[in-house]
């Protein structure tokens, strides 16, 4: 074998990943929010770009410039500071803080204490109650052991007990129960109802009730079966969370922009894309005309290097919008059905037949439709919803999102007292024409968040 070092000239196609593409692949990625962060951050760093509505009022370049006079930037910055104008300000015009429209809720420990404080208790009573209600969870339990705060506070455990009992008065009904069979009984007494099986079923048949096996607590406690069923109907009416009414769930409510619109007009669904999901944004007018007939060299340079980051930003903002379309033009032509029939109607569907037929990339397809929801004439949905594995049956390749669509139909139209078994339902599906096992109607089911046969029979 020779060894030795030679030059070859050699042409090769490959994929550059630039700072530029990867931007692009980025913006197409982004859902609403994290667009809409992304670009504030960009109009914060680049003075060029602007959002489309903003409207600016400043003199040409060649008024700041004229008869050869530098443009005084401590002038022009007092006056349009923000690159937006400010108008003088109206004396008669009341202002509004908008902090004062901030709503509050006041929290579960904050409603215990409120109360407490305005109870008949003296004032050692009340600080053993404050210990207490610090212990409570979000959920309304005592996580504190009694024994142990009344060691800590130097007090009988029986003056802890009584004032606990008192805490267990307060709304909401349950609070400050130690566990889940004392914050129904709570509750029940509370209510007011004189039936001594009520607490007897909640002390000892708890677990029985939860999977419905009501025959059993009837033949144990020489019951009738009508009367467990209208008892386990009325416990589960009773709160196993009080406390859960005062957490704060700011952090997990979600609001969902849309980041399409299909309306049907005229007999035809037509697309509208939100510009609020995918904003238009603009090159500062100002600064275009800095740019063109400026004098200093390196704020020419400077502009320049941030307009050529700008147009691009918008080019790819452009490109999402296209390609967003594109995809839900694409799904439209496939899933029509749906968008005319319903959830049963439903086609298999994927990524590739998309790609091809919008001739894009399969990757390019999941980047556009991931976390992108579209709102319909049949509701709110995520891109990714209209993409689902596909079973055969007598009738060709059918969704699965449309098979559970099915199921649920068959368990709705049930009778409550003879409820379908799974294999049951997989019987009626092949008399359909779609032929799934008992395990694939259990799976289906579970993931519908539908309980089995037994918890769903009533008496």
């Amino acid at each position: 074998m020779k060894l030795g070092y030679n030059l070859a000239l050699e042409q090769v196609q490959k994929l550059v990943m630039t700072p530029e593409l990867r931007q692009a692949i980025q913006l197409l990625q982004f859902n609403c929010q994290e667009l809409n962060e992304y670009l504030k951050q960009q109009i914060e760093e680049n003075p060029l770009l602007e959002p489309d509505n903003i409207i600016e009022e400043f003199e040409s370049i060649d008024d700041l410039n004229s008869e050869g006079e530098e443009i005084d930037w401590k002038e022009f910055i007092d006056k349009y500071d923000d690159f937006s104008y400010r108008p003088e300000k109206d004396k008669n015009i009341e202002e509004y803080n908008y902090e004062n429209f901030i709503s509050f809720s006041p929290s579960l420990k904050d409603n215990l204490l409120f109360q407490l404080n305005v109870s008949h208790l003296d004032d050692r009573h009340k600080r053993i109650g404050e210990v207490l209600i610090e212990a409570i969870d979000d959920n309304g339990y005592l996580m504190a052991d009694i024994e142990q705060v009344a060691l800590v506070l130097g007090v009988e455990v029986e003056e802890v007990e009584s004032v606990l009992s008192f805490i267990q008065t307060f709304e909401p009904l349950g609070v400050g129960a130690r566990n889940l069979k004392e914050c129904l009984l709570i509750q029940v007494r509370a209510g007011g109802l004189n039936n001594p099986n009520i607490e007897l079923i909640i002390e000892n048949y708890l677990e029985d009730i939860a999977h419905n096996r009501l025959l059993k607590i009837a033949k144990e406690l020489n019951l009738d079966l009508k009367e467990v069923q209208d008892i386990s109907d009325y416990i589960r009416t009773l709160e196993p969370k009080p406390g859960r009414a005062f957490s704060d769930n700011s952090d997990q409510v979600k609001y969902i922009t849309p980041d399409v619109t299909i309306e049907y007009i005229d007999g035809e669904y037509v697309i509208i894309l939100n510009d609020v999901t995918g904003p238009r944004l603009n090159i500062n007018n100002f600064y275009k005309e800095l740019i063109r007939k400026g004098n200093d060299p390196k704020a020419k340079e400077y502009l320049s290097e941030k307009l050529n980051a700008a147009m691009w930003i918008i080019r790819c903002i452009e490109q999402r919008r296209a390609t967003i379309y594109n995809v839900v033009e694409s799904i439209l032509k496939f899933q029509r059905e749906f968008f005319e029939k319903g959830e049963k109607a439903l086609k298999p569907l994927t990524l590739k037949e998309v790609a091809d037929d919008i001739n894009m990339h399969e990757s390019t397809v999941s980047r556009a439709t991931s976390g992108k929801y579209v709102q319909t004439p049949r509701g709110l949905f995520e891109l990714k919803y209209f993409f689902s594995s596909s079973l055969s049956t007598n009738k060709g390749e059918v969704s699965s999102t449309s098979i559970k669509a099915v199921i649920k139909e068959i368990i709705d139209g049930e009778d409550p007292k003879k409820p379908y078994s799974d294999q049951k339902i997989s019987d009626i599906l092949k008399k359909k024409g779609i032929n799934i096992s008992r395990r694939t109607v259990a799976k289906y089911r579970d993931e519908l968040g539908i309980p089995s046969s037994s918890i769903r029979k009533r008496y």
